[in-house]
C-alpha cells in the first residue's frame, strides 16, 4: 500500500524508505533554516489546511529563504532541489506529459537532453507513482532525472498552462471543425458529458462539469441538419433513423466516447459520455473515504461475502469500485469484472463487457466457472443477478457490486424488493456503502471566513441527533467566488461523502427476523453507524466543501 508524504512534527515522520526518521521541522530548525516558532506557526496553519505539508506552508507564508528552504528539504530527502520558474521550462510540457497526468502526479518535465528528461515533483514518497512516471518516459526513450520543489509552484505553473491551453468553441467553423471543437473543449474543461440540445430557434451545447450542467455555446438553428449528420457519421449511427440510437466515437485516441440520441419536439438531442481510456485508478483515500487503512480492511477485505455500493446515478459508484479493486488486487488472486461498459482498463484484471445480447446474469454464470477469487459485477439490476451474486458469495467468492438506492441501510430493503431472501442477505451481505459526490471549493478563488451562528446551529442541530457535536473554535468555512481556473463556478473537482453499514451479528439477526429498515437503523446507530450527513459535515469543517453545496445534495435546511 502507498503512503502519502507527510511533513508534520506531531505524529508522522519522513520517508518510508528509511533515508531518515527525523521530522523535517526539527531538521530545518537544527540547520538554522527556520526558527522553532516558525514551525509552530506552520503547524497552526496546517490545522486549517490538513492536506498541506509543513514545507509548503513555510514557503507560502514567506518564512525563510525559499532557495535555502528547498535546498535543505531536498538534502533531507536525498533529492535534487529546484525552485522551478517559467524561465527554467525549456520544453513544451504537454508534448511529454498530458496536463491531467501532470496535475494528478504533481509533476512537471522541464528540460531534455542526452537521452534524459528532468522532472520536478512536489512528492517523491509515492514509489508506485514514481515508477509509473519512470516507465512512461522510458517508453519515450528518456531516462527520468527527478528534482523536488514546492507544491504551490507546481500548481501555479500547471494552472497557467491549463488556462492557456483551453479550447474554445468556434460556432462559425465548418461542421467538422465545429463538432471537433465542441468535443475538445469539453475534454479541456473536464466535462463528463456533453449535451447537444435542439431548441425552437437555436441549438444549445452544455457540459456536465463536477456534476453540474453549464451552457458552453449557442449554435444557429440552420446548422442543425449538418450537425446531426456529422454526429451520426462519426458515431456510426444510422443517418435516416430518428428513433433513439446508441453509438461510439473512436476518433480521439485518449477517449472512448459513448453517444446517445433521442428525438424531441425540436429535433434530435445528443448526449456524449466522455470516458478516458487509460485513466488512473484513484486510491480509496483520494476519493474522500476516511483515511484509515484498518477501516478499509474491515469493510472490504472479506471472503465468502458480497459488498454493495449504493448511490443514485452519477455519484461515483464505479470509481469507488475500481478503487476497492485496486486496493485488493494482488498477483496471486484472480479478479474478474463484468461491466457495462468497461470504463477503465486495469492491467492484471479479467474484464468482461456486457451488451444487449449478454446480460450481467449470463456473464456471472460463466465467470463462476473461471475460478475467480474476486468478482466485480457492475450493477445488481434484477433478482436473477442478485441471486447468482449471493450464491457466489456463499461459495467462497468475494463479490463487489453497485445497487440503486438512497443509503446503505435501504440496500437491505432494495434486495428484499427484488426478491432476495432475508437469510441470503444476512448470511452474505458483509458491507453496504452509500456515497454522494460534493463539489470541492476552488483553491484559487475561495474566500475564507468564520462560520455564522446560523450555520453553527444548523450543523450541530442535526449532528446532535447522531451523538456528534462540533467545536467551531479555530474552524473556518469558505465563500465561493469563481475564477478562470474553475470556469467561474467557485468549485473545482469533487470529493465523496460516505456512510458505512457493516453487518454485525445483531443487525443480521434483525434482518433474518424480517425487521423494518427503521429498526435496523436504530440498532446500527447503537453500534456506531453514522449517516451521510455526518461525513458531509466533517468535509465542511475540513474546508473541502460548503454547507450550501452539501444542502444541494442532501437537503438539510
Amino acid at each position: 500500500m502507498n503512503f502519502s508524504w507527510v511533513w508534520t512534527l506531531r505524529k508522522e515522520y519522513l520517508s518510508m524508505d528509511n533515508r531518515r526518521t527525523q521530522p523535517i521541522g526539527i531538521e530545518l530548525v537544527k540547520r538554522g533554516i527556520v526558527k522553532e516558532e516558525d514551525i509552530n506557526k506552520a503547524l497552526d496553519y496546517q490545522k486549517e489546511h490538513p492536506s498541506k505539508k509543513v514545507g509548503d506552508i513555510l514557503y507560502e507564508l514567506h518564512i525563510g529563504n525559499p532557495n535555502a528552504l528547498i535546498a535543505a528539504i531536498a538534502d533531507i530527502l536525498g533529492e535534487k532541489p529546484m525552485l522551478l520558474g517559467s524561465a527554467d521550462i525549456k520544453i513544451n510540457i504537454a508534448d511529454y506529459l498530458p496536463l491531467d497526468i501532470a496535475r494528478k502526479n504533481k509533476a512537471i518535465p522541464f528540460e531534455t537532453g542526452a537521452g534524459k528528461i528532468k522532472v520536478c515533483f512536489s512528492n517523491t514518497a509515492n514509489q508506485r507513482m514514481l515508477e509509473n512516471m519512470r516507465l512512461l518516459f522510458l517508453n519515450k526513450g528518456l531516462i527520468m532525472e527527478r528534482y523536488i520543489t514546492f507544491d504551490s509552484i507546481i500548481d501555479e505553473i500547471l494552472t497557467s498552462m491549463e488556462i492557456a491551453s483551453t479550447e474554445t468553441i468556434d460556432v462559425n467553423a465548418d461542421i467538422s471543425e465545429l463538432v471537433n471543437s465542441i468535443i475538445k473543449n469539453g475534454m479541456e474543461k473536464r466535462a463528463s458529458d456533453i449535451h447537444i440540445e435542439p431548441e425552437e430557434n437555436s441549438i444549445r451545447v452544455r457540459y456536465r462539469i463536477d456534476g453540474e450542467l453549464v451552457t458552453a455555446a449557442t449554435i444557429e438553428k440552420d446548422k442543425q441538419a449538418q450537425l446531426i449528420g456529422r454526429l451520426k457519421a462519426i458515431s456510426n449511427m444510422h443517418q435516416e433513423k430518428q428513433e433513439s440510437q446508441d453509438g461510439r466515437i473512436l476518433l480521439y485516441s485518449d477517449y472512448n466516447i459513448r453517444v446517445s440520441s433521442q428525438k424531441n419536439v425540436y429535433g434530435e438531442k445528443f448526449v456524449l459520455r466522455l470516458l478516458k481510456k487509460n485513466a488512473d485508478v484513484q486510491q480509496i483515500f483520494e476519493l474522500g473515504f476516511p483515511n484509515d487503512p484498518e477501516l478499509v480492511k474491515k469493510c472490504f477485505n472479506k471472503k465468502n461475502s458480497i459488498v454493495l455500493i449504493a448511490a443514485p446515478t452519477g455519484e461515483g459508484k464505479t470509481t469507488t469500485l475500481y478503487s476497492i479493486i485496486d486496493f485488493l488486487n494482488k498477483p496471486e488472486i484472480n479478479v474478474t469484472t463484468i461491466e457495462d461498459p468497461v470504463e477503465i482498463r486495469i492491467p492484471g484484471l479479467n474484464q468482461i463487457e456486457v451488451d444487449a445480447r449478454v446480460t450481467f446474469s449470463d456473464s456471472l454464470r460463466t465467470v463462476l466457472r473461471q475460478d475467480p477469487d474476486i468478482i466485480l459485477v457492475g450493477e445488481i439490476r434484477d433478482r436473477e443477478t442478485a441471486e447468482i451474486a449471493m450464491q457466489a458469495g456463499q461459495t467462497g467468492h468475494y463479490v463487489l457490486s453497485t445497487i440503486h438506492t438512497i443509503d446503505s441501510i435501504e440496500v437491505i430493503t432494495r434486495l428484499r424488493k427484488i426478491g432476495v431472501s432475508d437469510y441470503d442477505i444476512a448470511s452474505t451481505l458483509a458491507t453496504s456503502l452509500s456515497q454522494r459526490l460534493v463539489r470541492r471549493v476552488c483553491p484559487k478563488c475561495a474566500v475564507k471566513r468564520e462560520y455564522t451562528e446560523e450555520e453553527k446551529n444548523i450543523i450541530n442541530g442535526i449532528a446532535k441527533k447522531y451523538g456528534v457535536e462540533y467545536d467551531f473554535t479555530g474552524k473556518y468555512t469558505y465563500d465561493t467566488v469563481g475564477c478562470q481556473y474553475c470556469n467561474n463556478s467557485g468549485f473545482y473537482g469533487r470529493i465523496g461523502i460516505f456512510e458505512i453499514l457493516n453487518m454485525t451479528e445483531d443487525v443480521k439477526e434483525l434482518v433474518i427476523k424480517g425487521e423494518s429498515s427503521l429498526e435496523i437503523r436504530k440498532k446500527a446507530m447503537e453500534e456506531g453507524y453514522k449517516p451521510l450527513l455526518i461525513d458531509g459535515f466533517n468535509k465542511i469543517l475540513n474546508g473541502y466543501t460548503t454547507l450550501k453545496e452539501l444542502n444541494s445534495k442532501l437537503v438539510i435546511y
